[in-house]
């Protein structure tokens, strides 16, 4: 999980390779670099009206869907022996730490290849993020530990310093630090360990909030992943020393209910505009991140994501909806709607959109059934999506999706979705390799990994009684690759 901070050189493509784009799993909406391997998203942040993003080289974009790799390697010089991990960047408005007005500065663990010590340092850019500088006295925080990572930093307005929160990976434990000018560091207090605690947390990300869309009602929120394999996350107060959560002794909340979610982060707005709360996450795992079956290079981030903060019966809750722009990619809508005879209906329109879609559906919940869709079907594979109407369980299930062998990649993931008005709604994009399903307007998401082969194309519908209605409409996705 490096972040390499970047040479924003333009990345001139291989015209000798006229495939590039159109390899067999490569996504044709999500970011996926050219050639290389990203993790973690990084620094992500907004700044002179472009978003940008950051892992071993980086990405920009206007409008969150269409996305220009600026590079695809390494800038910074590190010393020897020691890495970079994951991390963010910041703009230094105020020039605290004395590079000048606006001044993006990386912060984020250095790994020494020796030691296994991991600490946490900085780089400074004089081109606009262009190029970064190791700070030559890192690292500029180091408490001995070979399991000390992952920093987001924010600026605290009201107390005008910097916050640190960074994770203390095997106490289970998230830390918080403050500093005047992003070199040196002073502990306040540590949080957890709490909810989801089974074997380790890392990436924290820490953001502010309105409540039910309130401007003058806000809260603090922590996200932190755990286990190497999913995201919790904790409503609460930050008073600028410590985080109090609202729930203490609840049960985890997860940002994402499928197989492959991991590592997100928000970008934090720079520009002195207001702007919604986007998130984009890296969608995989590390049981098999190392073995992917991709051949121009391993990663995928997800679509970008709006947060919002709801109020339920059981609490504040974070919903999360894909970005708005992403309907420009959409062409000649589908619909579909009837009830469903027992057994098969096939949904031949969307099978002629190559896996390489979006589906909307709302499913009617009356008598008992179990209803719901085989998805990239083909050469005896198929991804299973099912609701059962009487437990009000959503089941995906992939151990027959893909052509490649992959260890550990067979899995089921399930979770409760209560109907709303009688009413289960679905949102699929399907693109590819990956399927991301919003669930009841984002109350809750599934994200996978597929890698179904070329041929795997057909969509169905199914029902096992014949007692369920369901409604569709279907759009083919445009690329976004040139």
């Amino acid at each position: 999980m490096l972040l390499v901070t970047l040479s924003a050189l333009s990345q001139e493509l291989n015209s000798d390779s006229q495939e590039l784009y159109r390899e067999k799993y490569r996504p044709q909406y999500h970011y996926t670099p050219a050639h290389r391997w990203i993790g973690d998203p990084c620094g992500l942040i907004k700044f002179n009206g472009k978003y940008l993003a950051y892992c071993w080289g980086a990405a920009e974009t206007t409008d969150l869907v269409h996305w220009k790799e600026l590079n695809n390697h390494a800038i910074t010089q590190m010393p020897k022996g020691i890495a970079a991990f994951t991390g963010s960047v910041v703009i230094d408005r105020r020039n605290t730490a004395g590079y000048g007005e606006n001044t993006p500065i990386a912060v984020f663990t250095s790994f020494d290849e020796v030691s296994k010590k991991q600490s946490q340092s900085i780089a400074f850019s004089l081109d606009q993020g262009a190029t970064f500088q190791y700070y030559d006295l890192n690292p500029v925080l180091d408490i001995w530990s070979t399991e000390f990572r992952d920093p987001t930093v924010i600026w605290d307005e009201q107390n005008q310093r910097w916050v640190m929160v960074v994770a203390k990976a095997l106490e289970k434990k998230v830390a918080f630090y403050h500093s005047p000018d992003l070199k040196q560091w002073t502990w306040m207090s540590d949080f957890g360990p709490m909810g989801d605690q089974e074997r380790s947390w890392e990436c924290p990300d820490l953001f502010q909030i309105c409540v039910n869309g309130n401007p003058e009602l806000k809260k603090w929120v922590l996200v932190v992943s755990v286990n190497w394999a999913r995201e919790q996350y904790f409503v609460g107060d930050f008073d600028g020393e410590k985080f109090i959560p609202d729930q203490p002794n609840a049960a985890p909340l997860y940002l994402d209910e499928g197989l492959d979610y991991y590592a997100s982060r928000v970008f934090q707005n720079f520009d002195n505009e207001p702007d919604k709360i986007y998130t984009i996450g890296w969608v995989n795992t590390w049981d098999y991140a190392n073995t992917a079956p991709t051949t121009y290079g391993k990663g995928i981030w997800s679509l970008p994501r709006e947060y919002t903060l709801r109020s339920t019966p059981r609490g504040l809750r974070l919903y999360q909806t894909p970005c708005e722009a992403l309907k420009s990619l959409r062409g000649d809508q589908y619909n579909f709607s009837r009830r469903l005879k027992a057994g098969i209906t096939p949904l031949t329109a969307v099978s002629k959109m190559g896996n390489t879609y979006e589906l909307q559906a709302k499913i009617e919940v009356g008598e008992a059934d179990v209803v719901g869709f085989h998805l990239c079907q083909g050469e005896g594979r198929k991804v299973v999506v099912s609701y059962d109407t009487s437990s009000g369980t959503l089941q995906i299930d992939r151990t027959h999706a893909t052509d490649a062998k992959m260890d550990k990649f067979s899995r089921i993931a399930h979770h409760k979705v209560s109907p709303v008005d009688g009413v289960v709604k679905l949102q699929l994009f399907v693109d590819k390799s990956t399927i991301e399903i919003f669930v009841n307007d984002g109350e809750s998401v599934c994200s996978l990994l597929t890698f179904v082969s070329t041929e795997q194309t057909d969509a169905t519908l199914f029902s096992l009684m014949g007692k369920t209605k369901v409604e569709l409409s279907a759009w083919p996705m445009n690329t976004i690759w040139p």
